[in-house]
C-alpha cells in the first residue's frame, strides 16, 4: 500500500490566472527582450521580484487588481 499524498493543490480560478498571465508575461518579455531592446529584461525581473515577495506575504498586486477590476472570484 502507497501512503504518499498527491502533489497537487487546488487552486482557485484566481490563481490559475494568476499563474497564467505571470507566465505570459515572462515569455513576452523575453521574447521582446530577444527581438527588441534589451532593457525589457527589467520587467521579467520586476515579475520575478513580484512573484517572489507574494511568496512571502501571501500578498500580490496583480491578485488585487483582478479582484477590484475584473471582478474574478477566488
Amino acid at each position: 500500500m502507497n501512503n504518499e499524498k498527491n502533489c497537487t493543490v487546488s487552486s482557485t480560478p484566481l490563481e490559475i490566472l494568476l499563474r497564467r498571465i505571470a507566465g505570459s508575461f515572462i515569455i513576452i518579455a523575453a521574447l521582446l527582450t530577444i527581438a527588441h531592446s534589451t532593457k525589457w529584461i527589467y520587467f521579467i525581473i520586476f515579475i520575478g521580484a513580484n512573484l517572489l515577495q507574494s511568496s512571502f506575504t501571501n500578498w500580490c498586486p496583480m491578485m488585487t487588481i483582478l479582484r477590484k477590476v475584473f471582478k474574478v472570484k477566488g
